[in-house]
């Protein structure tokens, strides 16, 4: 699952950065609410995480912009404002919850988990074929067995079950699985691809994972 985080607190947002990664989720990160609506409104995103006081356009108008555009994914506000009026107005705005810093991030992480688990963003269990993806609990089974596999390969894997059908470039999937803010080398989407095919493919039949060749990859079930 792919999470967005407007951010400007540069420790802060490293630290939930790092926590969030550790739990298998793919995160982009915004240290300025201009930049943080741009992705906002630009990409798909399963929770879009706000802090309130930002140095630009604070994290209120930046949600208030969001449900204008009619996107209705999940959105948590994070603030050190530990008041009424302050988390009301974050609610109004579209908020789906509020978060007040410091926070436990134990519950912090089940507050994410339960705003995925809302029918309004993602499915509790992904399918194709005899392959099953539990987004939430991270648990993959093909043929009934199950598959360990590593965060990104679990990231890649939800991308690709949740557009199934559709053929995906190299430069899309490398956007969505390891963000804007990182800088790898450009075969890093072919050798993941590679690991998941090893782990997921390798001793079942049928192959779900194909190669387009001049484009991308596609998970289909024929």
């Amino acid at each position: 699952m792919r999470i967005l985080l407007v951010e400007d607190e540069k420790k802060v947002a490293a630290f939930i950065k790092k926590g969030l990664m550790e739990e298998f989720y793919t995160v982009d990160v915004a240290v300025e609410g201009e930049d943080g609506l741009f992705m906002a409104t630009n990409a798909e995103y399963d929770l879009i995480i706000l802090d309130v006081m930002l140095p630009d356009m604070n994290g209120i108008d930046i949600c208030r912009e969001i449900r204008k555009q009619n996107i209705k994914t999940p959105v948590m506000m994070l603030t050190a404002v530990d008041a009424t009026e302050s988390k009301v107005e974050g609610l109004d705005s579209g908020a789906d919850d509020y978060v007040t810093k410091p926070f436990s991030f134990d519950e912090f992480l089940a507050r994410v988990r339960s705003l995925l688990r809302r029918p309004s963003s993602s499915e509790s269990s992904l399918k194709v074929k005899d392959l099953t993806l539990d987004p939430v609990k991270h648990e993959v089974y093909r043929a009934g067995k199950k598959v360990d596999l590593t965060w990104k390969e679990f990231a890649l894997l939800e991308y690709m079950i949740r557009n199934k059908g559709r053929v995906l470039s190299r430069t899309r999937i490398f956007e969505n699985i390891w963000g804007y803010d990182v800088e790898t080398s450009s075969n890093i989407v072919d050798v993941y691809v590679s690991y998941l095919r090893d782990k997921v493919d390798k001793h079942v039949s049928p192959k779900l994972i194909h190669t387009v060749r001049g484009v991308g990859y596609i998970l289909r079930e024929d």
